[in-house]
């Protein structure tokens, strides 16, 4: 089965399903966690395709191959890294805003809200009438028939939706949309001539990536492309909600500076990066960008053979290829919450999340290999290149991977061995302290991924890259 669905994603791309015997599995088949779907298999096969991108970067430097070694646990434990991570011995705390939840409404419906950055929380309660208090917002929710209390908050710029099963999402315009997609999407978009890689000892030495993303998918992208070596810049705005928590999760290998892309002057510093950047990703709903003149087709203009990664909730097709959405939407709108509810119960009834951001981290996966392919094909052919993904895609993909036969799913263990976490794990001195967080799952056998720089607070670097190479 690995093998079988690492060549699926290996295929969508154009390479040989050949390849994929150049990856050496370990760690056992799923279920690794208490799930039916097959987070293990998935996370395993997206490191492995990282990892033979790494090798293929690696062979036009230097015209050897790499072995690729993948640990389906260490991958399925890497779906929820920021559970593991230790800062000066402590837990580092999560972040869940009280309003965020399933609620029953009044037609025998569920709804769910995602409250965890204010603006999406305050457009909910205001939908609602209420302030941030669960049991009024309950009351409040079972006031509302599902699907009109979806086209409501969804209407007032919130964010999350009405529990659906799998079946009535087979059957609903958004996901007959996905279904016409393939798993990642790399398009040209312009003509360049090839570019070399630049010198260096590590698959994407020299390489520059600016990461204008956000939450968890697109910045765990930009990591990936850290700990085989690139420079990257995550650059956001000191206005926008963040998470502390999942910033430092995702900013391992990375320089972070502060950019209000509202102000002119400041745009004019992101375009003075892009014009010496390879690699531009970004994850803002589709055409949002395009209003302060970043579109692939501007950013293009200015940087001939740029790599433009971008990153949406629901696809680029569709009625609903403009809605905001997150890994925990994604689950509730197409069928997943209902089928884990039915097979593991919570405390209390109705639909469940699955116990990672197994949507998330598998497309930040998969954006790294989409971006390391385009990558390679500017190298060998020239041009400049759109990779294209989404939360919605990632998660049809995930679903149409089968789930384990029930009959399997008694008495799996809700976590990992402290021996084995252990053992993924490294440390790195951060600003905030000594974080002991998991180390990157792919295993390559000449050049070790790692990241040369610790997570740092965001803003906390000056808005300019570093020599290439430094």
């Amino acid at each position: 089965m690995l093998y079988d669905t690492l060549s699926g994603i290996l295929m969508s791309v154009g390479w040989s399903s050949g390849l994929a015997a150049g990856v050496e599995f370990s760690g056992g088949t799923d279920p690794a966690l208490p799930t039916t779907f097959r987070i293990g298999e998935t996370s395993a096969a997206a490191v492995g395709a990282v990892g033979l991108a790494a090798s293929a970067l690696w062979e036009l430097r230097t015209g050897r191959r790499q072995g690729v070694g993948v640990d389906a646990r260490h991958a399925t434990a890497s779906l929820r890294s920021s559970r593991y991570m230790l800062l000066d011995g402590a837990r580092v705390p999560g972040e869940r805003a009280p309003a965020s939840g399933v609620f029953p409404t009044a037609d025998g419906r569920w709804s769910y809200l995602h409250c965890n950055f204010v603006n999406h929380r305050e457009a909910a309660l205001g939908v609602l009438g209420v302030e941030e208090d669960r049991e009024a917002i309950t009351r409040a929710v079972a006031t509302w028939k599902g699907l009109e209390l979806e086209d409501a908050i969804i209407a007032a710029k919130g964010a999350g939706g009405m529990v659906r099963s799998m079946a009535e999402w087979a059957e609903h315009p958004q996901s007959a949309a996905v279904a016409t997609l393939p798993l990642i999407e790399i398009d040209k978009i312009g003509e360049s001539l090839p570019e070399p890689l630049p010198e260096g000892s590590r698959p994407l030495s020299g390489i520059r990536a600016l990461d204008l993303t956000r939450v968890l998918a697109g910045p765990s992208c930009a990591r990936t492309l850290a700990e085989q070596g690139a420079d990257v810049l995550r650059i956001t705005g000191a206005h926008l909600p963040s998470h502390p928590g999942q910033e430092m999760d995702t900013g391992h290998g990375k320089l972070s500076a502060h950019l209000d892309l509202r102000e002119a002057r400041d745009r004019e510093t992101l375009q003075g990066l892009v014009r010496e950047a390879d690699v531009f990703s970004q994850g803002y709903r589709p055409g949002t960008l395009a209003e302060r003149g970043l579109s692939p087709e501007e950013l293009t203009a200015i940087r001939p053979g740029l790599v433009y990664v971008s990153l949406s909730a629901f696809g680029r097709v569709g009625p609903w290829a403009g809605r905001r959405g997150f890994d925990t939407v994604i689950q509730t709108v197409s069928g997943i919450t209902d089928r884990q509810g039915e097979l593991f119960p919570g405390a209390e009834p109705g639909p469940q999340f699955y116990p990672v951001s197994a949507i998330d981290y598998l497309t930040g996966y998969l954006m790294a290999f989409g971006t390391m392919v385009a990558l390679h094909r500017r190298a060998t052919e020239g041009g400049s290149w759109l990779v294209r993904a989404s939360l919605a895609q990632t998660g049809r993909w995930l679903v149409n991977r089968g789930q384990v036969a029930e009959s399997a799913l008694a008495d799996v263990a809700e976590d990992f061995s402290d021996d084995e976490i252990a053992g993924w794990s490294t440390e790195s001195e951060t600003p905030q302290g000594r974080l002991r967080h998991l180390a990157p799952v792919v295993q390559m056998s000449e050049t070790a991924a790692r990241w040369e720089r610790p997570t740092v607070p965001l803003g906390h670097h000056a808005a300019v890259w570093p020599a290439r190479g430094a």
